[in-house]
């Protein structure tokens, strides 16, 4: 796993309220401490262990009944298919079903039945081989697979440490600059952050969160030609990358 620093974002410098001032104030500052706030973000790096996608069959008949039979009865081929190359009956999960009556083209008075299910690939190294195996049994919908990281805390985690020691080496620099140095941490506050297309929600919302990620349209895909490799997956890194705010009291030297 790379880890990286990133850029500090801003940084204040408040100073005390003259000697009338309280011995401590609401911001746990003592009246011979300086204030510095800092905000800063970090950087880490994973490598996506597992995949999820999603597959199905849209299938056409006279009657409601008719293409519901068919398509239940290829989306059995498609999940038989999955089992045999090893995904457990917990990873795979149906996402919709449904039927309905075509009213325009050249199938107009037919019935359009579908039937969707959502894979989890746990070993990603499998996941080109599950996408061609669902699509050789009869899949004529497909979508994905998306990459993700099973343990996302770890990695998060990371780059919030990246984050921390970013703010502390600037909130250093300032200090020495002031003739000053840092005496202790006063708040650290977790600004959230993203990894992927995940978001991680702040510690105290001080804006407004991001929007959220719009599932993945479900497409309709041509079967693959005959020797065409569909098996190949290039994984990648999935970058954590997160923000946190220190407020740190300085005394002078």
């Amino acid at each position: 796993m790379a880890v990286k620093k990133i850029t500090v974002l801003a940084s204040t410098l408040l100073p005390l309220a003259a000697c009338s001032a309280p011995e401590e104030d609401t911001r746990g500052v003592t009246h011979n401490e300086t204030l510095l706030s800092v905000s800063a973000s970090g950087e880490a790096e994973s490598r996506p262990d597992e995949a999820r996608f999603e597959a199905g069959i849209n299938a056409w008949a006279k009657t409601a009944s008719a293409a519901s039979e068919a398509a239940n009865g290829d989306i059995a081929q498609v999940v038989a298919a999955l089992k045999a190359l090893g995904i457990a009956q917990d990873d795979i999960q149906t996402r919709t079903v449904g039927v309905s009556r075509v009213d325009w083209g050249d199938r107009k008075g037919q019935y359009q039945a579908s039937n969707v299910i959502a894979v989890t690939v746990r070993d990603v190294t499998k996941a080109g081989s599950a996408v061609t195996a669902v699509t050789e049994a009869g899949a004529n919908v497909l979508s994905g697979p998306n990459l993700r990281i099973s343990d996302p805390e770890t990695a998060a985690n990371s780059a919030y440490a990246a984050a921390y020691k970013a703010a502390r080496k600037r909130a250093e620099a300032y200090a020495d600059a002031a003739g000053m140095e840092i005496s202790r941490v006063l708040y650290i506050r977790d600004a959230g952050g993203s990894q992927g297309n995940r978001y991680f929600q702040a510690a105290i919302p001080t804006a407004p969160p991001p929007p959220p990620v719009a599932p993945p349209a479900i497409a309709a895909y041509p079967r693959p030609e005959s020797g065409i490799d569909t098996s190949a997956v290039m994984t990648g890194q999935t970058s954590s990358a997160v923000t946190v705010q220190v407020d740190f009291a300085l005394v002078p030297k």
